[in-house]
């Protein structure tokens, strides 16, 4: 009997992991980083902030996170803040599809499926 349930237990665990793969992610040294899949994690300390742009040092390198046009959202990151970051690497720049702070509370930036919901619209 327990036997069946372990195996209930990884076979849900399995089919979770392949039908939303953003569910487990690896952590990625940021002075690894490269163009990347999307659903790329990295972790680290915020060094510098300019509106919703941010510089996020992990002690192997430092990458400027994008977290999309403030007149869409402002984040309100600060320095010294640690983070982890969910996005991918697109020309020179980490674009961030989620923000995790240190107390665990979320900040969904886009999806990582098809363009963020402000392309085709201007600034205000």
């Amino acid at each position: 009997m327990k036997q069946k349930v372990f195996f209930s237990l990884a076979t849900i665990t399995a089919l979770a992991v392949l039908i939303n793969p953003v569910l487990v992610q690896a952590q990625n040294p940021i002075g690894d980083l490269r163009s990347s899949d999307k659903g790329t994690t990295i972790s680290g300390t915020v060094v510098s902030v300019v509106g919703n742009y941010f510089l996020l040092d992990d002690g192997t390198g430092q990458v400027i996170v994008d977290a999309g046009p403030r007149w869409w959202r402002q984040v309100n990151i600060t320095t010294n803040e640690r983070l982890t970051v969910v996005g991918e690497m697109d020309e020179g720049e980490f674009d961030a599809f989620s923000i995790k702070r240190a107390d665990g509370t979320v900040m969904n930036i886009r999806s990582p499926e098809g363009p963020p919901p402000w392309a085709g619209k201007r600034g205000r």
